[in-house]
């Protein structure tokens, strides 16, 4: 069985799910996720600059990440295992800022999700997980910022009860800014340039 690359708009303009090129038979599989000039034909400027995995247990969440300066697209996609994922618009002059989709991703639907940059991006791990990221720009810890997973404004609807209501998160996850802090943050930036 052969699948091509399937590129699908949604809710949020510049967030597009896609299937990558896969080849299976009785060995496998053979697997393409990304192409750059039929990327680039759909309307995906992505040059990769790193790319990097995470491995994460079952109920870890991943809060809403974002870089502040030098912001990253990402290409998201899972190699083991199951998660979440969700991306949250924090362009402020996007229709649909402070608006969220979630996706389930997993080794078995083989889907992986452009971000573009300006989105935050978070995770549930719904069963030990590996997933990769392409990124087209580098990451710069000085400018690693982010939104805190259960924010009430942003109020993601994670489906907890996947996981038992257990879940895993980081101090510093734990620790990270509101949306009406990065709101603020961002008026203030805006009225400083003006």
């Amino acid at each position: 069985m052969v699948k091509t690359f399937s590129f699908e708009k949604t809710g949020l303009e510049g967030l597009i799910k896609i299937c990558p090129f896969i080849s299976e038979d009785g060995r496998g599989c053979f697997i393409k996720d990304y192409a750059h000039e039929l990327f680039k034909n759909n309307g995906i400027e992505l040059e990769l600059k790193e790319v990097f995995y995470t491995y994460s247990k079952k109920g870890v969440v991943r809060a809403i990440h974002f870089q502040e300066v030098k912001e990253q697209a990402k290409l998201v996609r899972v190699i083991k295992g199951k998660i979440y994922d969700i991306a949250v618009d924090l362009r402020p002059d996007s229709k649909t800022f402070g608006d969220w989709l979630g996706f389930c991703l997993s080794d078995e639907n083989h889907e992986e999700l452009y971000i573009p940059g300006g989105f935050g991006h978070g995770y549930l791990v719904l069963e030990d997980s590996i997933v990769s990221y392409k990124c087209d720009e580098k990451f710069y810890a000085e400018h690693d910022s982010g939104i805190i997973w259960n924010d009430a404004d942003i109020d993601v609807k994670w489906p907890l009860e996947l996981v038992e209501n257990r879940v895993i998160i980081s101090d510093r996850d734990k620790a990270l800014q509101s949306f009406k802090e990065f709101k603020a943050k961002k008026e203030n930036s805006r009225k400083g340039n003006k």
